[in-house]
């Protein structure tokens, strides 16, 4: 067994161990650090699953560093060096910008399963640059960039293991090296997949025509896609390649959250009972909160999680009259959540601008305000690299009782939007935030109403869902109440993390 599996528990270490002989199979040996060409033909699933707590993002983290100990390159979305026929590749994919950025901020370089499918064009003056980063080539001269502007560049990379973050650092626009994107034309090898529970049966089939070998990470309790009548992609693997982690390892932090969590397992737990032990745990615990109201502040980032789209549509017409928003404009600092972009196929390259950047469906943005041009909005993309961008949009206000959202303004096509201060528990999953709003009274709705999803009341796995959404704080809020706002809407709080931070200019015919 490695050294790196030393840290890891029981059920962990046989899961490492179990990846690991899967992985000889195809011809990285960890233990020996021998790497073999792929093999034509070989491929290979594994799945590991386990509830909120029990260590599948710090066994993933650990598999992660062997294979890179071993020799293995790390692909990402933002760059891939020259194709060498011996290297062998891992990419950590997750489905969303939000779930893709946690694992990041624990050190894990993860991009988006969509940012993997298309590759960048790197202007060749800097693809220099790009291979000596990646440790492939010698210090490049290139006009126009210092030597400081290198060093910055350097120890960003060693940091970030980002090479658009590290040209940013050396002063660099997305516009200076990205010429344009690609579709994928050539297959990856190794793929690790976090937040599988999400991912339905042809997203799995895409990534199996890009990587032979997949290991899967995801939660048997959260909420299947919405069109696979309850069951996840691991349910169909055979029970031989399914690794089960079961100890609870943060219970060591002593998390109510947790600890709530799990109690649901309980089948003697109803509703009323379990929101007993909420309030029990609010008195014991800051980190718990049996909350009367809604609070207003925190919905302009941490969305308020609801089942019924009702419910979700009423919060969001309080948020914006609490913080008195016009209703035919948005102000700068809304929430709102990508719901798709409407180009035609004549713009599929504008297309693949926007979703490469991060402006994919579902994701999470903040409005900064109006673009330079009409119809264009200034946004900020939760949880991507490279946040910061302009681009043409279509947002949609919905109303009580209105079949069709209110468009206080938008260009003729571009990036739709709806507004984000509440959201689906379905479509929280994959995010997480510090604070966490759940509404209560849609859980008793959903408890009331009867419903089972593969063996396991409805509400239960809502709840579930609902409650590990937060990091820090979670906030049960009882009544059907807002809390006045304790300041105006803002964006100071969205400051770029790097001293330049990366852009994409708008083009001419004006859709980026």
């Amino acid at each position: 067994m490695s050294r790196t599996v030393l840290s890891l528990s029981d059920d962990q270490a046989e899961a490492f161990d179990a990846v690991s002989e899967m992985l000889r199979g195809v011809g990285v040996d960890l233990d020996a650090g021998v790497l073999l060409p792929p093999g034509q033909g070989k491929s290979a699933v594994r799945a590991v699953i386990g509830k909120a707590g029990s260590g599948k993002t710090l066994l993933l983290a650990q598999l992660y560093k062997a294979l890179e100990e071993a020799g293995v390159e790390v692909v990402s979305g933002d760059w891939e060096g020259k194709r060498r026929k011996e290297r062998r590749t891992l990419a950590i994919l997750a489905p969303t910008n939000k779930a893709a950025s946690v694992l990041r901020h624990r050190g894990v370089p993860a991009t988006t399963i969509h940012r993997i499918l298309y590759t960048p064009v790197y202007d060749p003056l800097y693809e220099d640059l790009a291979e000596w980063l990646a440790g492939n080539g010698e210090r490049p001269q290139i006009e126009g960039l210092t030597e400081e502007a290198l060093d910055r560049a350097h120890a960003f990379y060693q940091t970030h293991k980002s090479v658009p973050g590290a040209f940013a650092a050396a002063g660099l626009r997305g516009s200076d090296f990205i010429t344009g994107w690609k579709r994928r034309e050539d297959p990856l090898d190794i793929g690790f997949i976090d937040e599988s529970s999400m991912l339905d049966k042809r997203q799995f089939e895409d990534l199996q025509e890009i990587f032979p070998t997949l290991v899967l990470f995801g939660d048997p309790a959260q909420l299947a896609p919405v069109n696979q009548a309850g069951e996840m992609i691991f349910d169909a693997l055979p029970k031989a390649q399914v690794h089960s982690l079961s100890r609870i390892h943060r219970q060591e932090a002593d998390n109510p959250i947790l600890d709530l969590a799990h109690a649901l397992a309980d089948p003697e737990v109803d509703f009323h009972r379990f929101e007993r032990m909420v309030e029990e745990a609010a008195a014991r615990d800051e980190r718990v909160v049996f909350a009367p109201r809604v609070e207003a502040d925190l919905m302009a980032r941490s969305p308020v999680l609801v089942w019924r789209n009702a419910t979700r549509i009423r919060l969001i017409q309080a948020f914006r009259g609490a913080f008195d928003a016009p209703a035919d404009a948005l102000l700068p600092g809304e929430p709102l959540i990508c719901d798709g972009i409407e180009l035609p196929m004549k713009h599929r390259k504008k297309r693949l601008d926007l979703e490469a950047r991060g402006l994919i469906k579902g994701a999470q943005v903040v409005y900064k305000g109006p673009g330079r041009k009409p119809g264009f909005s200034r946004l900020y993309v939760m949880g991507a690299e490279d946040p910061d961008l302009s681009a043409a949009s279509i947002v949609k206000i919905e109303f009580p009782g209105e079949e069709e959202p209110f468009i206080p303004y938008a260009a003729r096509m571009g990036a739709t939007f709806l507004h984000g201060a509440a959201v689906t528990i379905h479509k929280a999953q994959g995010s997480q935030w510090e604070n966490v709003q759940v509404f209560a009274p849609d859980i008793y709705a959903a408890a009331r109403a009867g419903r089972v999803e593969a063996g396991t009341p409805l509400w239960k796995r809502l709840t579930y869902v609902a409650i590990t959404r937060a990091e820090t704080r979670l906030l049960w809020v009882t009544r059907a109440m807002l809390a006045k706002p304790t300041a105006p809407l803002s964006v100071e709080d969205l400051k770029p993390k790097v001293a330049v931070p990366l852009t994409l200019e708008a083009e001419e015919d004006g859709f980026l």
